[in-house]
């Protein structure tokens, strides 16, 4: 480790001799008002929204524009948070898939409109756009669920 610290100290000094502190201290000040700058540009990026759909968690990426300030926002401060969406504001269909031979129910799963969710996610991110999104898995549903569920 002490090794480590003199070789650090070694290149300081020899910078140093080169590169006036002022102007390291005045580079490092214009980048940040460059990058202060640029934050208000539009820009279009993949975000990854979690969701809490009633209880069920997943994770759809999504293609989203809006003001670099709001997309710094959203990734920093919002990055682990779940978006809560119920299930009545979106259109799903519960399939299910069945075992050819006995007839017996194997599975059940909800089919979830893209569109839907898409409208869903937009409403709660006032800010940005949602411009379209990724693959949207289907939810198990439990067996014991009923099966004359409600989709819109």
């Amino acid at each position: 480790m002490r090794k480590l610290i003199d070789k650090l100290n070694i290149i300081r000094r020899w910078i140093r001799g080169y590169i006036s502190p002022v102007f390291i201290g005045l580079f490092c000040a214009s980048f940040i008002l460059w990058y202060i700058l640029k934050l208000g540009n539009v820009y279009t990026t993949n975000y990854d929204v979690r969701l809490n759909l009633d209880g069920n968690a997943l994770s759809v990426s999504c293609v989203v524009e809006g003001k670099g300030v709001n997309l710094l926002g959203y990734r920093v401060y919002q990055q682990h948070k779940e978006l809560k969406i119920p299930m009545s504001d979106l259109k799903y269909v519960v399939e299910q898939s069945v075992d050819e031979q006995t007839g017996e129910v194997l599975e059940r799963y909800c089919v979830i409109d893209p569109q839907s969710l898409q409208n869903a996610i937009t409403v709660r991110f006032s800010d940005i756009k949602v411009l379209s999104l990724g693959d949207v898995p289907h939810l198990m549903l439990d067996s014991e669920q009923d099966s004359t569920e409600n989709s819109k």
